[in-house]
């Protein structure tokens, strides 16, 4: 299988979603890419001063109609894709950049003005990394691990238009998901033939929820990815398999039917791996399913249900 390389340059940026988009690179399935990405305010860096984030080299030109989403690499076309078909992304690599930033307060939302800090200028920490060592530090000293993951991984609506990148969508986009790391692989509905994947907005390290509106936001220095086709495991929304679990997700703008949406859709995933019926399910995934709120800052909500394998066992395994 072939792995294709996508330079990181003004044909293969783009900040918004669109089915209109021509692919950057077609890939069979099985194949896979590498690329690099900007962090999520489209810097080059590394910032010549992490003191002074704002200096940092910005990547140009930018159309301020269609690039004031996330900086996204693609699309790519995966041959072979049909709307409505599984699409799989598997997470290869993710190696990130030198430096990252998270900033609080600044900006209005609904989660800011509850906890008063939307007024005034923004507070910010930024990071040095050290993706040899795991490690980022801030600027007073204070250290983290790193669990990087790609915030957007995702495809366009199958309507004509241009779509923002913020909200995340059944078809995959900003699902800020700290679960998708390497190891990964990720199940989307594809919305339009030939998929049209894009993906961007690296992230060092980010808590459940996304509290503030940003993770350690940062570029990568390499990302590798590798596409399949599923006939045989439909899905409505995101689903993921990780070594160690099952996820599936719920978007909505209210967190309730978040919550629903996510746990129907591990009720089914459980009947198809567990083969049980739905009510058993149901018992099941009371006792054995954790429920996390993915992110409350996109304006559509994520919650992501969490199985993990280990924890339902056959008493013959016993």
């Amino acid at each position: 299988m072939a792995v294709y390389d996508i330079p990181l340059e003004r044909r293969t940026i783009h900040g918004h979603f669109s089915r209109d988009l021509d692919p950057v690179v077609t890939v069979d399935p099985g194949d896979g890419v590498r690329f690099a990405t900007l962090d999520a305010g489209w810097g080059l860096g590394p910032a010549p001063d992490l003191e002074r984030p704002t200096e940092r080299a910005r990547f140009e030109p930018r159309d301020p109609d269609l690039d004031n989403g996330h900086p996204l690499v693609g699309p790519i076309e995966v041959r072979g894709a049909r709307a409505g078909g599984t699409l799989t992304v598997t997470i290869d690599e993710l190696r990130v950049g030198a430096y990252g930033f998270t900033g609080a307060g600044g900006w209005s939302s609904a989660l800011n003005e509850r906890l008063g800090v939307t007024t005034g200028e923004g507070h910010a920490l930024l990071w040095r990394i050290d993706a040899d060592s795991n490690l980022a530090q801030d600027q007073n000293g204070r250290c983290v691990e790193l669990r990087p993951f790609l915030g957007v991984l995702g495809m366009p609506p199958p309507g004509p238009g241009i779509y923002p990148t913020g909200p995340p969508r059944v078809w995959g986009g900003n699902l800020d998901c700290t679960e998708l790391v390497v190891g990964t692989t990720l199940y989307l509905p594809i919305p339009v033939d030939g998929a049209l994947f894009s993906a961007g907005d690296g992230h060092a390290r980010q808590g459940d929820g996304e509290v503030s509106g940003m993770a350690i936001e940062a570029p990568f220095e390499r990302v590798r990815l590798t596409f399949g086709l599923l006939e045989d495991f439909p899905v409505s929304a995101p689903v993921a398999e990780t070594p160690e679990a099952w996820i599936a997700f719920g978007l909505d703008e209210d967190l309730d039917e978040a919550a629903a949406a996510a746990i129907d859709a591990m009720l089914n995933l459980m009947g198809r791996e567990l083969s049980v019926e739905r009510k058993d399910a149901l018992a099941l995934a009371s006792v054995a399913v954790d429920l996390r709120v993915t992110q409350l800052v996109n304006g559509v909500l994520g919650v992501h249900a969490v199985l993990r394998r280990d924890t339902i066992r056959s008493a013959q395994a016993e």
